[in-house]
């Protein structure tokens, strides 16, 4: 019988599939991996910690860089938060901005997924289709706060600024436009025999497995939860919209890929509500005073973010900066079932059950 030696291998901090400085030390046996320790903290810039010399508006930019591929539900945590604790009643006009802003943030989070998971697996066509349509998604975006990444658009009250003249028109007319690019990436992905062979029953997990380790979004909507913040939560004005929250039971790679693009599929439905419903005047920020000073006390918040339940906690002591911050980050909780989920799986299937988690390293270290 051959026999191979143990040896350590190093997955990054600079690999090209882990989508930013991530570290993952591999124990191998062959091709066999028998132990997988995740190393965070390559990127970490202490965001909590810098917030309490910060005053509340001055917090929104560094929430962008948290999340940095769907920052628009960082900015809303925060001022959601703030919100909360002193009573504001924000303006409609200003919360059906706010939805459009964040559920055009998820479709084009979901799209840049996509398009990178596939292109771990070897396809290259794919990144190009969706960084398409996650253009027109950005430019809309740009069109609205006047950034590509980093918007800090959401503001304590309601947003920094209107709609400009024919946005929402524009938006009308990528919902439809956006439908029609699914079915091509479905006709190109999702049925090749290639790509069902790399992802169908690996990196499988049970309902039980998800809520112990705490995991959200569709990390926890593929094992059958049917658990969404929008839905048994309701924020915003998320109650006024009909949508679905999908969900899959089989728990593996494939399950979480068809999770998410039916969570475009319901984006889209609340876009097209929202256009539909638009308020056509109104004000889009709420009489809030120049320095915000949060009452003492405290509070908690979450909100549904592409990659699940993303918190905000906020204990104040009067003054115009937090004497306490913290947030609970999706990304962070999700990456925890990773060394159960690599534990005795082939080298080969390490990307695919990576990548499928969905993590972003400035939340993970932020």
């Amino acid at each position: 019988m051959l026999r191979t030696e143990e040896m350590l291998l190093n997955v990054g901090p600079q690999h090209p599939s882990t989508h930013g400085v991530f570290r993952l030390i591999l124990k191998i046996d062959g091709e066999t991996i028998k132990e997988a320790k995740p190393v965070i903290g390559y990127l970490h810039r202490g965001t909590e910690k810098l917030a309490e010399n910060l005053q509340y508006t001055q917090i929104i930019p560094y929430t962008d860089r948290m999340d940095y591929v769907s920052a628009m539900t960082n900015n809303y945590v925060i001022c959601h938060a703030v919100e909360t604790m002193m009573g504001i009643e924000v303006p409609e006009r200003a919360e059906f901005l706010r939805v459009m802003a964040m559920e055009l943030g998820r479709v084009s989070s979901h799209l840049l997924w996509w398009g990178t998971f596939v292109l771990d697996l070897g396809a290259t066509s794919p990144l190009l289709y969706a960084f398409r349509e996650r253009e027109m998604i950005l430019n809309l975006l740009n069109e609205l706060s006047g950034a590509r990444l980093t918007f800090n658009y959401m503001r304590v009250g309601g947003v920094k600024w209107d709609a400009p003249e024919g946005w929402v028109d524009k938006v009308r007319e990528f919902i439809p436009h956006m439908r029609e690019q699914i079915k091509g990436y479905h006709d190109l992905v999702t049925g090749n025999e290639i790509f069902l062979n790399r992802v169908k029953g690996i990196g499988k997990y049970t309902k039980e497995d998800a809520l112990n380790y705490s995991l959200s979004g569709p990390n926890l909507r593929c094992t059958g939860v049917k658990w969404d913040l929008r839905k048994n939560e309701p924020y915003s004005i998320y109650d006024r919209f009909n949508f679905d929250v999908p969900v899959r039971e089989e728990g593996d790679v494939l399950s979480r890929y068809h999770v998410r693009f039916a969570e475009i599929e319901e984006a889209l439905k609340i876009l097209e509500q929202c256009v539909e419903q638009f308020p056509e005047e109104g004000p889009i920020l709420a009489k809030v005073p120049k320095i915000i000073k949060a009452p003492k006390g405290e509070a908690f918040v979450r909100i549904e973010s592409p990659r699940g339940e993303i918190g905000c906690y906020i204990a104040s002591d009067g003054k115009k900066e937090p004497y306490r911050l913290k947030f609970r980050r999706p990304s962070f909780y999700n990456l925890q079932i990773l060394p159960k989920l690599l534990e005795g799986e082939s080298i080969s299937n390490l990307i695919a059950i990576l990548g499928a988690v969905d993590i972003i390293l400035g939340e993970v270290d932020g």
